[in-house]
């Protein structure tokens, strides 16, 4: 699934659309993403200057939004049909080594539970095979007219 087709999915545009294309997924099971992290991202302009680390707070953020196509991908829905997935909780973090440019930050998600509109997605982002960061999320599916 290339970007453009990620769009079709999510609301995300430039520079908060974090998910650069989606190597494989099973519906609701799981997906695998990735971003390519450039020295030209935004963030790196105060994130940490001569020493760019992309914040993990934005991983955090790329998991979710990969996590959010597998949900829309699983419910045959999009953003454009007045849907968003929006944070319910983010648990068990942990971050284990920096995410700078140059690195291919991939992006795992699979589907824990799904009870009423809240789904659990045990999520992890690697680089070089090595564990970036770790974390569940709790997402909420919602109507986005609510919101407006």
């Amino acid at each position: 699934m290339n970007v453009n087709e990620i769009m079709g999915l999510l609301p995300h545009r430039y520079p908060m659309l974090l998910v650069d294309r989606v190597v494989d997924y099973v519906v609701n099971e799981r997906i695998l993403a990735y971003k390519n992290i450039t020295i030209n991202e935004d963030v790196f302009n105060g994130h940490f200057p001569g020493a760019p680390i992309f914040p993990g707070v934005m991983t955090i953020e790329a998991l979710a939004q990969a996590s959010g196509i597998l949900g829309f991908l699983s419910t045959g829905s999009t953003a454009d049909d007045g849907k968003l997935y929006l944070f319910a909780g983010v648990d068990k973090v942990r971050f284990k080594r920096p995410v700078v440019p140059g690195d291919k930050l991939m992006l795992s998600s699979e589907v824990e539970a799904v009870k009423r509109n809240i789904w659990r997605f045990k999520t992890v982002a690697t680089v070089d095979d090595d564990i970036a960061c770790a974390a569940t999320l709790l997402c909420a599916y919602r109507d986005r007219e609510k919101f407006q």
